[in-house]
């Protein structure tokens, strides 16, 4: 009996010491602060978990040199905060205007030290449940049929305390430095800790490994006080502006190029860093070898009785031994934390150092688990903005979205809309949208059609990897096709070894916006939803399986497509095609003449004038239509004289022999003159 009433006193004290949440956020960064503002809003139970005693701890770091290259534009010309986001890439979403990172710096690249403060005003006004100091140093799942996923999560913290949550979203970022190990690897200084004192560099020959913007970041902290500066990676240098993904080498850290090209000493190699070797002279000098002219000897040997590249080849291209050798490789995620049976397994190839997830960002091996921010990319890796802020704090509010849907049963957020608002909803959204904007080709708005095509559904910026799940994601039906908008790039523009400023490479009419370069609208159309077969059979580097129509808007030098003949008319002309319907707006008059002219009326008519609503008409209106050329000026008929009052019949013929469609001189989205 003592053993029994032991023992449960030690079950009671365990569940005592087990804390209980709904959702644990594992990462007080900027995808962890923006998850929990969402689950904060919609009233749920959650904490987020931050080793440091600060929100944003790999910024208090991180650049080493302190200023970012995400653009913090302070003016546009407009005043449309949600088109603004698309020129501001560091501001989380909020409903609080305060927090918009124009108020904390003018800067066009701002310091990180600016983002460290701004990160925690976010969690400290906005009254944020996170838990600092906390660090989780281990995961596991505990089967539990009546648990959300069939499992909870176990977290422990360095002080052994355990955690118990339902769904868990990890937004640690990558923050584990990539090393390569080759022989003399310990001469290397990391990135992390290497000088930031240009003065510790004066004249002196340095090697960086690397080729990305923490290479040329550091590279050009110490253009100006070195002898010269050589760089080594597997691969070529990738151009922001060439391949139009943000996370290649940008214009701001690229100087070490131009000394390179305009031959002042400084150059880029190309080469396998795991077939090095480096060895220390007497001098302290490094010397750069191959591995295999190592294979057989003692590497503690004396350089004399090494073989370099130069004795066999004498003008081998970094035959001058370098003072400093610095790995500049990047980060990975940290998978050490997260026990096998979550089955966290890194990606393939050049994804390999973030975890696998599905595109709707849960992991391929766990149900419940999701990945956020930065350790998200894989999803959109070398495409798209989702391992920025000014990207994954889109794709952190889907996923909001898709875990209200599944575990609380609300519905993915729609507005519904008489099918006349049709051109103008795409128009409007296409032209002030800042997810579709900055996740192009990754999110997409939702068009669900209703029967007969009178109304539709809108859904905003859901991730087009899992269209064939978008009933079961988002709490919608469509049973009535599907209109679906998407941000995309010319096929064959973007790239490393593209010219992207060649003669001619802008589009300008309307008949070949399919051919656009540029950042441009493209609007699927589908009968019916895709199927999962579809989806994995679609052509490579589509977002999306092949439609049943597509339409192209063409670019546009300002991104902004609102030209009334070559963006509005042809989209207004590719939506009625495909739902066999009129989405112009009329004059009373003309629906008037439809009424008894027409087996059907154009919707505008259907849904407006037959219910008694519409613009009611002024005389200085009709003058204008009149002087358009888009009404007859029935004024003029002659009431008078001869005619019996009644003598206005003749007009109402000549209205009804008039088969001309009159199209309402107010609204802008119509060609007056197409008929």
């Amino acid at each position: 009996l003592g053993l029994a009433l032991c023992a449960g006193s030690l079950r009671a004290m365990s569940g005592a010491a087990l804390r209980y949440r709904d959702y644990c956020v594992i990462g007080a960064g900027p995808s962890g602060l923006q998850a929990a503002y969402f689950l904060q809003q919609a009233g749920r139970d959650y904490v987020v978990f931050e080793r440091s005693h600060s929100p944003g701890s790999f910024f208090a770091l991180y650049p080493r040199h302190r200023k970012l290259i995400s653009i913090n534009k302070q003016y546009t010309g407009k005043a449309n905060s949600e088109f603004n986001l698309r020129h501001d890439w560091n501001s989380l979403l909020s409903h609080d205007r305060r927090l918009l990172f124009r108020h904390y710096s003018r800067d066009f690249f701002p310091s990180a030290d600016t983002m460290v403060r701004y990160l925690e005003d976010f969690a400290s006004l906005l009254k944020l449940q996170v838990q600092y100091n906390t660090a989780i140093v281990h995961v596991t799942l505990e089967r539990d049929e009546q648990a959300w996923n069939g499992h909870y999560f176990l977290l422990t913290d360095q002080d052994k305390q355990n955690y118990k949550c339902s769904s868990l979203l990890v937004a640690t970022g990558t923050w584990v430095p990539n090393v390569v190990n080759f022989p003399g690897s310990e001469y290397v200084e990391g990135y992390e800790t290497v000088s930031i004192n240009p003065e510790d560099f004066a004249g002196q020959t340095v090697l960086i490994l690397g080729r990305g913007n923490s290479a040329f970041e550091t590279a050009e902290n110490i253009l100006g006080v070195t002898n010269f500066i050589h760089m080594v990676s597997r691969s070529r240098v990738r151009l922001s502006w060439a391949t139009h993904y943000v996370g290649d080498l940008r214009a701001i850290n690229n100087g070490l190029l131009d000394t390179y090209q305009l031959k002042s000493l400084d150059g880029l190699l190309e080469g396998n860093l795991e077939d090095l070797a480096i060895v220390k002279d007497e001098k302290g000098k490094l010397h750069i070898t191959l591995r295999f002219y190592l294979e057989n000897r003692n590497t503690s040997a004396v350089i004399n009785s090494i073989t370099l590249p130069q004795d066999e080849l004498d003008n081998f291209a970094t035959r001058a031994p370098y003072d400093r050798v610095i790995r500049c490789l990047g980060w990975k995620f940290d998978f050490s934390v997260y026990n096998r049976s979550l089955r966290m397994m890194p990606g393939k190839g050049d994804k390999k150092k973030y975890p696998q997830i599905k595109p709707s960002y849960e992991s391929r091996g766990t149900r419940g688990l999701f990945v956020l921010g930065t350790a998200s990319h894989s999803v959109d890796f070398r495409k798209s903005a989702g391992g920025f802020i000014h990207g994954f704090r889109y794709t952190t509010r889907a996923v909001h979205r898709l875990l209200e849907n599944r575990h609380h049963g609300v519905p993915w957020p729609s507005t519904a809309y008489r099918i006349t608002q049709l051109t103008n909803s795409i128009i409007k959204r296409v032209n002030e949208a800042s997810g579709l904007y900055q996740m192009f080709s990754v999110l997409a708005d939702i068009i669900l059609l209703r029967e007969n095509a009178t109304a539709f559904e809108y859904l905003e910026e859901y991730p087009v990897g899992i269209l064939d799940e978008l009933e079961m994601q988002t709490g919608r039906k469509a049973p009535n096709g599907l209109f679906v908008i998407i941000m995309e790039y010319g096929r064959n523009f973007s790239g490393a070894d593209k010219d992207v400023f060649y003669y001619n490479r802008a589009v300008g009419e309307a008949q070949h916006a399919w051919q656009s370069n540029f950042l441009h609208p493209v609007i699927y159309y589908y009968k019916r939803l895709p199927t999962e077969h579809e989806m994995r059979l679609r052509p490579p580097d589509w977002p999306l399986p092949r439609p049943d129509a597509v339409h192209h808007i063409v670019e546009d030098f300002l991104t902004d497509w609102t030209a009334p003949n070559a963006h509005i008319l042809p989209l207004r002309r590719f939506l009625e095609n495909c739902l066999s319907t009129d989405l112009r707006n009329f004059f009373a008059e003309s629906c008037f003449l439809f009424a008894f002219t027409r087996k059907k009326l154009p919707p505008f008519c259907q849904q407006g004038y037959m219910r008694m609503q519409g613009l009611v008409g002024s005389e200085g209106l009709r003058r204008h239509a009149v002087e358009a050329g888009l009404l007859e000026d029935y004024s003029l008929t002659d009431f008078s004289g001869d005619k019996p009052p009644d003598s206005h019949k003749g007009s109402q013929d000549q209205l009804l022999r008039d088969q001309v469609i009159q199209v309402h001189p107010l609204q802008h989205l119509v060609n007056a003159k197409d008929e």
